[in-house]
């Protein structure tokens, strides 16, 4: 099971993050996880849109925006996160 999750989370790099309402955030750059339990717990976002910079987003200690992996709600084509949950 542990290697799906791998490849599952390994799938998600490079896909468009957008909120229910269909707005941009920019792309899945890489996730950050615990490590004891492989739980997936921030989206580390690159190419961020100009929409992000009117969210208080948390930032990583390289000015990198973070959005909780809680907020996720679907991932297909896109990973569709839910607002309120970030903000």
């Amino acid at each position: 099971m542990v290697s799906e999750e791998k490849k599952y989370s390994k799938q998600l790099i490079g896909k468009t993050v957008v909120s229910k309402t269909g707005k941009k955030f920019g792309e899945v750059g890489d996730l950050t996880f615990e490590s004891r339990t492989g739980e997936l717990l921030q989206i580390i976002l690159k190419h961020p849109t100009g929409y992000c910079e009117g969210l208080e987003l948390e930032q990583d200690k390289q000015g990198n925006l973070l959005i909780p992996f809680s907020a996720v709600i679907a991932v297909g084509d896109f990973v569709v996160v839910a607002e309120e949950d970030i903000v």
